[in-house]
């Protein structure tokens, strides 16, 4: 810290569930010795009398009264060793010594470097077979990924993605798809305690190109295309931030099945409406795939059917405040919508976004809008600003258009649709073409 860096002592407070974590977070980035204190868990939506209890309390971790380490910290002189700090290698060995299968498929998993399913072994041969996927050079960096904003970043390489993409079972000819999404910089490996995942949407040419599905069963296991890319973007993500450890680089408090794979596919030709990269300035020529940060909930449901308004804004109510809905249509869905007026899918986008209400007791009532929000809203920054202004039970909109993206997918089997958490803003859509 530049403040240490001039003699002044500093002490950070985490809450305690956030031990493991801190040390840590301190540690890789150069300050081993960092004084801290931490208070219990949790802190948001709490009364202010038992936040002053925390502070008048002992520290969980040092079992010792908090004020107490607070002011020793504060106050104790630092040391040669607190100025030094530490640098350490933040890289991998390129290759393992020669071991059966068996016993390269266990050291695999004791270094958690698999998401404990079987993987393919990434031999030299395996590798380079992969990198003849793509035109670019095997030690060119691709990008830089960490699991949380409080860590720091691991810069990888064409090579480094190509040996996961070989572990997930991923075929050449995807590797395009996997390095667009390397690039992208969204991990599917991301720490927060809200257990978030990455769902990804491809768009384009390459969708044929490779055989992905985006018929009957899209969002399931039933291309080879869209399962071992998805999951060669999650096993990249752990691999290439430094890690995916419980309770150390990850706190997903209940996890999230997407951390699998969530790579879905467009179904452009059954859709009415223009597809979401054309939707967003791309060329129908152009391939592409859109990372989001989401994957926090799904809600499903059917129809438009008479009472469809209803519907969705029950559903919509339900989607959490901080994570607008990446909207996944059937064709007939979207069919019954054109039919209902909807020429284009950005007038389905502006009516979800006027629909999307709730109370603004209930908005403020949440720990995403709270800690990461309100800033805004205080700060004075619209729309959140005036949300903040509203009375208690005023209703208040939830989302900006921007926000909210609409799919169509799926093979016309029932008029299908669900909302999965994903907020656009927060997305990254990257042109597959660059990396073939």
């Amino acid at each position: 810290m530049a403040v240490e860096a001039d003699g002044v002592p500093t002490v950070a407070v985490h809450t305690h569930v956030f031990a493991r974590l801190a040390r840590n977070a301190a540690r890789v980035n150069g300050t081993p010795t960092l004084r801290q204190a931490f208070v219990p868990q949790p802190v948001v939506g709490v009364p202010a009398a038992q936040l002053r209890a925390y502070i008048e309390g002992t520290d969980p971790v040092h079992q010792r009264p908090f004020m107490q380490v607070l002011l020793d910290g504060l106050t104790g002189p630092l040391t040669e060793e607190d100025l030094a700090g530490v640098s350490f290698e933040r890289n991998t060995p390129r290759l393992l010594e020669p071991a059966t299968e068996a016993d390269l498929h266990r050291r695999f998993e004791q270094e958690r470097w698999t998401d404990y399913l079987p993987i393919v072994l990434p031999t030299e041969e395996r590798v380079a077979a992969m990198l003849g996927g793509t035109s670019h050079a095997p030690d060119e960096v691709v990008g830089r990924m960490r699991p949380t904003n409080y860590r720091e970043f691991w810069e990888f390489t064409v090579e480094k993605v190509a040996v996961n993409a070989v572990m997930a079972g991923a075929r050449p000819e995807y590797f395009p798809v996997i390095l667009a999404m390397a690039a992208s910089g969204m991990t599917a490996r991301q720490s927060s305690t809200t257990s978030w995942a990455a769902p990804s949407i491809v768009n384009g040419p390459i969708r044929h190109q490779i055989g992905m599905h985006c018929g009957i069963g899209a969002m399931g296991p039933y291309s080879h295309a869209n399962v071992t890319i998805g999951r060669a973007h999650a096993l990249l993500s752990q691999n290439l931030q430094g890690g995916s450890v419980v309770g150390d680089t990850y706190m997903g408090s209940i996890g999230n099945a997407y951390n699998y794979a969530a790579c879905w596919a467009e179904n452009e030709e059954r859709s009415p409406w223009e597809p979401l990269h054309v939707q967003h300035g791309f060329k129908p020529e152009d391939s592409t795939v859109t990372v989001f940060l989401g994957g926090w909930y799904t809600i499903s449901g059917y129809g438009p059917r008479d009472t469809w308004e209803q519907r969705f804004r029950h559903c919509l109510a339900a989607c959490e405040p901080y994570s607008p809905p990446i909207v996944l249509l059937d064709p007939s869905v979207a069919r019954g919508f054109v039919e209902r007026g909807f020429a284009n899918k950005q007038q389905l986008i502006d009516w979800l976004a006027e629909n999307a209400q709730v109370t603004a007791r209930e908005y403020w009532d949440d720990p995403w809008t709270q800690t990461l929000i309100k800033p805004h809203a205080v700060a004075g920054v619209e729309p959140w600003a005036s949300v903040l202004k509203a009375e208690p039970d005023a209703m208040v909109r939830k989302y900006r258009a921007q926000d909210i993206s609409v799919v169509v997918l799926g093979g016309e089997t029932q008029s299908a649709w669900k909302m999965v958490g994903g907020n656009f803003a927060r997305a990254r859509t990257v042109r597959i073409d660059d990396w073939r």
